[in-house]
C-alpha cells in the first residue's frame, strides 16, 4: 500500500458515508460514490448525508459519479450498498478492479436463490483471486459511528494478513477492530441478526416487555450459531462482536431500522408499509428467504425466522405470533447432556 491509503466507498448511505467520514478523519484520502447522481450532488453541495442529521461531512472528502473513479488506484474498495445491490455493483466495478486491492464488504445480507454471502457475490462476479475480500461486521450504528462514538468491529477473511491489514486502516481513537478468519460464520451472523432484530421489534410492538426481548436474543444467537455450526463455522463466532454483539444493538436499539420496522408490524401494520415508513432498506426482510432455504438445506430448526415469515407474509396474526413460539414443545436449552437432544 501507498504512504497515503486510498480508499474508494462505492454506496453513499449512512453506513458508507460514517466509514468515509472516519476514514478521511483519520487521513487516509477517501473517495464516495453512488450510482443515484442526486446523492452525489447532495454530498458535494451540502456536506452532509439527509439521515445523519446535524452532523457536517469533512471539506477533503471527494464524491464522484463514475464508479472507475472510486476503484482504479485504490488501496481499498469499500462496498457499502445495500445487499439486493451487491451483485450488480460488483458487476459493474468488475473492470476497474486489479490485483493487489483489497475489497472491504460491509453490506449485511444472504443472496436468495445462490445463497452466497455477500463476500461470495463480489468474488462471483469479479472473479480475479488476486484481490483479498474482507467483510467488517459489528455492532456499529452508523449514527453513532459518524459521531466518533466509541465502538468495536471484526476483520474477517480466511487471510489473516489480510484481516490485519484492514484492521490497521480502520482502526482510530474511536474504533478498536478485532480479526477473525471466519468469514461466512462473521457474515451469517451479519445477515440473520436482522431477523432476529425484527423479531424483537414485534414483540415491542405487540407490548411485551424487556423479558420476551431478551429471550428472544438469546434464542435467536442459538438459532443463529445452531445453522452457522452445521455450515462449518466456527462457535466462537457467534459469541463475539459479529455475532451477539451486533445482534444486541440491532435488536435493541432505535437506530435499527428492523427493530423500527418489527415494532411497526407488531403494531398491526403490513410489512410492505412499515418499510415505506421506515424509508430506507430494511435488511432483515431481504434475508428472510434465504435463512428459511438455510435451514432446509441443513436441516436446521430456526423457529424464531419460522415465525418472523409466517408474519410478514400474512399466513400468522401478529397476535398470534408470540403465543406459537410459547407453546412450542418443550425443549433442554443444553445440547447433549442427559437432558438434552443430540
Amino acid at each position: 500500500m501507498t504512504n497515503t491509503i486510498k480508499v474508494g466507498v462505492l454506496g453513499a448511505g449512512t453506513w458508507g458515508v460514517a466509514l468515509a467520514k472516519l476514514l478521511c478523519n483519520a487521513g487516509k484520502d477517501v473517495t464516495v460514490w453512488s450510482a443515484i447522481e442526486r446523492e452525489i450532488d447532495e454530498l458535494q453541495s451540502k456536506r452532509r448525508h439527509p439521515n445523519l442529521i446535524g452532523v457536517e461531512l469533512p471539506p477533503q472528502l471527494a464524491y464522484t459519479k463514475d464508479i472507475k473513479e472510486a476503484c482504479v488506484g485504490m488501496d481499498i474498495v469499500l462496498f457499502a450498498v445495500p445487499s439486493p445491490f451487491v451483485r450488480a455493483t460488483a458487476r459493474k466495478a468488475a473492470p476497474s478492479l486489479s490485483s493487489g486491492q483489497i475489497i472491504v464488504n460491509v453490506a449485511k445480507g444472504i443472496e436468495e436463490g445462490t445463497l452466497f454471502t455477500m463476500t461470495e457475490i463480489i468474488r462471483d462476479e469479479i472473479k480475479n483471486t488476486e484481490i483479498k475480500l474482507v467483510a467488517l461486521s459489528g455492532p456499529t450504528h452508523a449514527e453513532e459511528v459518524v459521531r466518533d462514538l466509541p465502538t468495536t468491529i471484526v476483520s474477517a477473511c480466511e487471510d489473516l494478513a489480510a484481516a490485519e491489514a484492514v484492521q490497521r486502516v480502520f482502526t482510530t481513537r474511536c474504533l478498536r477492530v478485532y480479526t477473525n478468519d471466519d468469514i461466512q460464520g462473521v457474515e451469517l451472523c451479519g445477515a440473520l441478526k436482522n431477523v432476529i432484530a425484527l423479531a424483537s421489534g414485534i414483540a415491542s410492538g405487540l407490548g411485551c416487555g424487556d423479558n420476551a426481548k431478551a429471550a428472544l436474543i438469546t434464542r435467536g444467537i442459538a438459532e443463529i450459531s445452531r445453522l452457522g455450526i452445521a455450515m462449518g463455522c466456527r462457535e466462537q463466532t457467534f459469541g463475539g462482536l459479529a455475532g451477539i454483539g451486533d445482534l444486541i444493538v440491532t435488536a435493541t436499539s432505535m437506530h435499527s431500522r428492523n427493530n423500527r420496522c418489527g415494532i411497526l408490524i407488531g403494531q398491526g401494520v403490513p410489512a410492505k408499509e412499515a418499510t415505506k415508513q421506515i424509508g430506507m432498506v430494511v435488511e432483515g426482510l431481504n434475508a428472510l428467504p434465504a435463512a428459511l432455504s438455510l435451514s432446509k438445506k441443513y436441516n436446521v430448526e430456526l423457529p424464531i425466522m419460522e415465525t418472523v415469515d409466517a408474519v410478514v407474509s400474512g399466513r400468522v396474526e401478529v397476535s398470534e405470533a408470540i403465543q406459537a413460539l410459547m407453546s412450542r414443545e418443550p425443549k433442554s436449552e443444553i445440547k447433549g447432556t442427559a437432558f438434552g437432544e443430540e
